[in-house]
């Protein structure tokens, strides 16, 4: 293994959790959150050379995952899919705090790609900066969206 193998592998250790936050934020289905994880590594090997550290590596590692996942999302959306159900759900909590998380996350995936990641990243407790860092907008923009974002959830 090459130095820069092992430096790309020491960063995936090291970046994981982070990596697999953001494909859980698109996909509950464990073989869809598998393919992204995989397009994300794809990405983040395509890319590792070129990175400068003029942000963090976790700052990059998000930036590359979340558009990962939005391009993958719009694809998806173009093609015709059929949803299988079962009529239980094997894995339910019924208690209330489970019905509301999973009432929000629901509310979450109602939104766009772009807005859901920015409330994703919110509630990872990332700061403004950090958040307009990753998607590419102003800290006061991302300030103003996550406003309308919650006004919008409100409303659902």
């Amino acid at each position: 293994m090459n130095p820069e193998e092992k430096a790309f592998a020491l960063m995936v250790k090291e970046q994981k959790s982070t990596i697999y936050t953001v494909c859980y934020m698109f996909s509950k289905d464990q073989d869809e959150v598998n393919d992204l994880f995989q397009e994300i590594l794809i990405n983040l090997w395509n890319g590792f050379s070129s990175f400068e550290g003029r942000s963090n590596i976790r700052t990059w590692v998000y930036r590359i995952s979340l558009n990962t996942c939005i391009s993958q999302d719009r694809k998806k959306k173009h093609r015709n899919t059929i949803p299988l159900s079962m009529d239980i759900d094997l894995f339910s909590d019924q208690d209330s705090d489970s019905r509301q998380v999973e009432m929000l996350r629901q509310r979450i995936n109602q939104l766009g790609p772009f807005d859901r990641a920015i409330i994703l990243l919110w509630l990872e407790n990332m700061s403004y900066d950090e958040i307009g860092q990753i998607v590419g907008i102003s800290t006061k923009n991302v300030s103003v969206r996550l406003y309308r974002i919650k006004e919008q959830l409100k409303q659902m």
